[in-house]
């Protein structure tokens, strides 16, 4: 439950005003409806007392019927405030728990960050953000109200009618309660984490079955795909058969909870009263009150359900959040070449290092290709001088700036990085551009466009407005490459990092494609990864890199 805590701290230092405000209206709600009964529980009897001891006419009826439409009506009121509150103030922290989530996957390393399946990982932080709205809205707040109302109705109990009969009346309602909620916990966890688990393979599997369904198509595969989805949602709905047996049992237990305490207080209000210690009219109230308690208990039987999925989303959310967000100030924009001077990195898994005292500078204007076999280094030196993996020696430098030294804004306002694998998004081409420069202009993309030789595909087809598929679909590979290559371009960078950036594209259009860069980035300095001719033929100088 620690990292339950943990995330109950982060939503309520984030929402803390509308949290604590929605939880005084969640008791508010709970002590109107106990004191709704309660009342109206003695103005029936007091009233039948007193028509059959012949002082009807004398026994004030408005203000204690004024009382119970006042009641009725604000905790009407007050159940709608607190609902608004609780969620809007729910909403709000998971939002920025989202946030922080994301910046918590960005802070890996990048050998992490490459491996991860962007669907699997998307569908992921959903459903666990999503699972843990629970936390304060079927845990945290249903326990916490529930024995505040307990604890403020024991007293009122005591005053109005016996302190006995009180602390009797809480104690087996709080000891049943919490006898439902722990047997209940333990009895449910494994079921409904092992739910959410099929639940997660089932999405997974769905999103892989819609994406890849011409190729099951075509070698055959569809119906053992589709067998195994039906198999993965009949084990699903065992979890949940079993959970549902779980939930109404422990909805009979705590219905049972709240008979035994209503059939006690009639049974010790009763004798109170036979003997004269107190009124009939006032042993209704603590029998009416009991009744109303009884709503303290039926969030328990949804909570049952879904703490375990609610803790396992915890954990792994709380095992990617950063420990603390530092402040990232753009500060100064280095300029003047690139240098890595003296950079050696080796893999963990090997003795041998890929690079090993490697010494380089790209000037502004510049353009240096890379050249090697696979293997030898290429990627990595590009991804080291992006500052996305740290050489195990050596140094590397933006002018005069250390690149440790640069803020994460600062670092990518001067300089930009193309993998090969490079994310597009289901949207219009404009959409896409703007990932990089959310303030370009259409004049600006249709440049960057004809720099990459696009343009003229798009624009028949709709131009900047032409809507892509999931991923980009759409457009072909090299298309696709060329897209990315025109967003790289309107960062307007003063470094510019390739890897392999015509990868897909013909051999003349690749030419085009590397004339156009330069053309449109005339003082960049630009350093690729390069296999092609057609990209070695448009570097300035060639660094060929050999195995160690």
């Amino acid at each position: 439950m620690k990292a339950v805590l943990h995330i109950l701290g982060l939503m309520v230092r984030d929402q803390r005003t509308a949290m604590i405000r929605g939880a005084a209206l969640s008791v508010l709600v709970l002590l109107m409806g106990a004191a709704l009964l309660g009342l109206s529980g003695w103005f029936i009897t007091a009233a039948a007392a007193a028509g059959m001891a012949g002082a009807g006419r004398v026994f004030d009826v408005f203000r204690p019927s004024a009382m119970v439409r006042f009641l009725a009506l604000g905790r009407t009121a007050a159940r709608y405030g607190e609902r608004l509150l609780t969620h809007d103030a729910t909403l709000r922290a998971l939002t920025s728990l989202r946030v922080r989530l994301l910046r918590g996957f960005a802070a890996q390393p990048w050998e992490a960050l490459q491996t991860l399946r962007a669907a699997q990982v998307l569908n992921r932080i959903t459903a666990d953000v999503d699972a843990l709205d629970g936390i304060s809205l079927r845990l945290t707040l249903p326990l916490m109200a529930g024995v505040i109302t307990h604890l403020t109705v024991m007293v009122v109990i005591g005053w109005l009618v016996d302190w006995w009969l009180a602390v009797i009346l809480t104690a087996i309602f709080l000891v049943g309660a919490a006898l439902v909620l722990v047997l209940g916990i333990r009895a449910a966890t494994d079921p409904s984490r092992q739910a959410e688990e099929q639940a997660q393979i089932l999405r997974s599997a769905t999103v892989d079955l819609i994406q890849a369904r011409r190729d099951l198509v075509v070698y055959g595969q569809l119906p053992c795909h589709l067998d195994q989805l039906t198999q993965t949602q009949v084990r699903r709905n065992d979890h949940l058969r079993q959970l549902d047996r779980i939930e109404r049992r422990a909805g009979v237990s705590l219905s049972l909870t709240a008979g035994i305490a209503v059939a006690f207080a009639m049974t010790f209000g009763g004798l109170l009263a036979q003997s004269g210690l107190i009124t009939p009219a006032a042993a209704a109230i603590s029998v009416f009150a009991a009744l109303a308690l009884f709503e303290t208990l039926i969030p328990l039987r949804r909570a049952l359900s879904d703490t375990g999925r609610i803790v396992q989303a915890a954990r792994r959310v709380t095992a990617v959040l950063p420990g603390r967000i530092p402040d990232d100030p753009a500060g100064p924009v280095p300029m003047g070449p690139l240098r890595l001077t003296g950079v050696t990195f080796r893999r963990a898994a090997t003795a041998q290092p890929i690079l090993s005292d490697f010494s380089l500078t790209v000037a502004a204007g510049e353009t240096v290709a890379l050249t090697g076999p696979s293997g030898v280094g290429k990627s990595t030196l590009l991804q080291i001088a992006a500052g996305l993996i740290a050489p195990d020696a050596g140094q590397v430098m933006v002018g005069d700036c250390p690149l440790p030294g640069l803020s994460q804004r600062g670092l990518r306002g001067v300089l930009t990085y193309v993998p090969q694998r490079a994310a597009l998004v289901q949207g219009s081409i404009a959409e896409n551009l703007r990932l990089a420069d959310p303030k370009a202009t259409a004049k600006q993309m249709r440049q960057a466009l004809i720099a990459c030789q696009l343009w003229h595909v798009v624009e028949p087809r709709g131009g900047l407005d032409l809507l892509l598929g999931p991923g980009g679909s759409g457009l072909s590979g090299g298309e696709g490459r060329r897209l990315v290559l025109a967003r790289a371009l309107l960062r307007c960078p003063a470094i510019l990092l390739l890897d392999e950036p015509t990868e897909g594209v013909d051999s003349a259009t690749a030419i085009r494609v590397m004339q156009g860069m330069r053309t449109h980035l005339p003082q960049t300095a630009i350093l690729l990864a390069a296999h092609r001719p057609e990209e070695r033929a448009a570097a300035d100088r060639e660094i060929h890199l050999t195995r160690s």
